[in-house]
């Protein structure tokens, strides 16, 4: 029997709107270098325009609880046109209190991509390739914030700042218009093949299917599983916050950078990172593989990226600036692996009318821990410098992997 694979598609396709939502996202971060000088924006003030964006970004709740009750297919199109209009916005910024409202409006509008993209996995793929799955919407992440810098230093050095945040809020119209045509879920897609549909339901696990009811956050907020993967979450995810938003000023102002070595450089490790989002998932399988239970092999994977993360704590140390862009390329690298292993279980642990909402409500833990390492380093960057934050964001992943392996425990029925 030939299971066709639609799926691979559909997950394909929603990875392209990831890629988008990063790159929309990152443009700032890219030209704050031409920016910050232009409009006479000082490091704190960027730190709150970031701030503005990582608050808002917070209500990922309510854009999860949104898309499991309105649908995927029309929620997640109608976030997506208002990121991609508000990133346009931007260009027409003034000042920084001007960006830091439109960042905050970008904020809770991309808050929708990672309930999207687990709510896909979990109506689209079997447990055991959600892993796979959710590792290629992950690529997103990594390739849009990789997409960046070539996209919006050209866009500088050819027109200004202002073009590269109309240029990228203008793709993501398109992405919008291709979504609508080409998306649907699995009991509703005309191309789906029985073959396929038996085999995605084949493997889905009867525990966790929906119930028919809306899903309630009190509820999910006592669930013992729920803190396990929003706690390593907050520990985490500063580090992607750190490479997406503060890199480009580091290497200008630490590695003296010029924006044409930006473009070749600050790439790289969101590069290493989507090889980080194929690598989790691989680590995972070929621990199942061995006799390893998914949950197990999802916190042994997540365990080995915290490792390799320790790697990020000598940046500060090297003299050469290629060493240190080698360093973040691993930190990317690193982050991936444990990321798209933690984001994954939302998907395993919960109930499929669920599961947007808790990857949701993870993404408000994650970004506040963002949000409050941002402030730090826009507070305290000045007077002791990048190299105490690289450092603790090894540390911070060590006890993230502790509370992983501490507090979730594995439902079989």
């Amino acid at each position: 029997m030939k299971i066709r694979g639609l799926r691979w598609w559909m997950i394909s396709l929603i990875m392209l709107g990831a890629i988008i939502n990063y790159l929309t996202r990152s443009t700032l971060a890219v030209a704050a270098p031409t920016l910050l000088t232009e409009l006479g924006i000082s490091t704190r003030e960027y730190s709150y325009i970031t701030a503005a964006f990582q608050g808002a970004i917070m209500l990922q709740p309510l854009c999860g609880y949104i898309l499991d009750v309105i649908g995927l297919k029309f929620g997640f199109a109608m976030f997506a046109a208002a990121w991609s209009v508000i990133c346009m916005a931007h260009g027409f910024a003034t000042n920084w209190h001007t960006l830091a409202v439109l960042r905050g409006m970008l904020g809770l509008a991309e808050g929708s991509a990672n309930p999207a993209g687990m709510k896909a996995v979990s109506e689209w793929f079997p447990a055991r390739e959600r892993g796979m799955a959710g590792g290629i919407f992950n690529i997103g992440a990594s390739f849009g914030s990789m997409l960046a810098p070539p996209l919006v230093v050209w866009a500088i050095l050819h027109y200004n700042w202002q073009s590269a945040f109309v240029i990228t809020g203008a793709l993501g119209l398109v992405w919008v218009a291709a979504w609508l045509l080409l998306y649907d879920a699995p009991a509703r897609h005309r191309r789906l093949s029985q073959e396929e549909a038996q085999h995605i339901a084949a493997g889905q696990e009867q525990h966790l299917e929906g119930d028919g009811k809306r899903p309630s956050i009190l509820s999910i907020l006592k669930m013992r599983n729920f803190w396990g993967i929003a706690l390593p979450r907050f520990l985490a995810d500063p580090a992607w916050g750190t490479l997406s938003f503060w890199v480009p000023l580091y290497l200008t102002t630490v590695r003296h950078f010029d924006l044409a070595q930006i473009a070749m450089f600050a790439w790289l490790p969101f590069l290493a990172a989507d090889l980080g989002c194929l690598f989790g998932p691989m680590v995972v399988l070929a621990l199942q593989k061995r006799g390893v239970r998914l949950i197990n092999a999802r916190r042994g994977a997540f365990t080995l990226g915290a490792c390799m993360m320790m790697g990020v704590a000598f940046v500060g140390f090297v003299d050469s600036p290629y060493a240190a862009i080698a360093l973040l390329s691993l930190a990317g690298f690193a982050h991936q692996t444990l990321s798209v292993t933690v984001i994954t279980m939302s998907s395993d642990l919960f109930r499929r009318n669920e599961v947007a909402t808790v990857a949701g409500m993870c993404g408000t833990f994650g970004n506040f821990g963002l949000l409050i390492f941002s402030l730090m380093i826009g507070g305290l960057m000045a007077t002791v410098g990048y190299t105490p934050f690289f450092v603790s964001l090894a540390v911070l992943d060590l006890v993230a992997a502790l509370l992983l392996w501490t507090l979730v425990r594995e439902k079989t029925s």
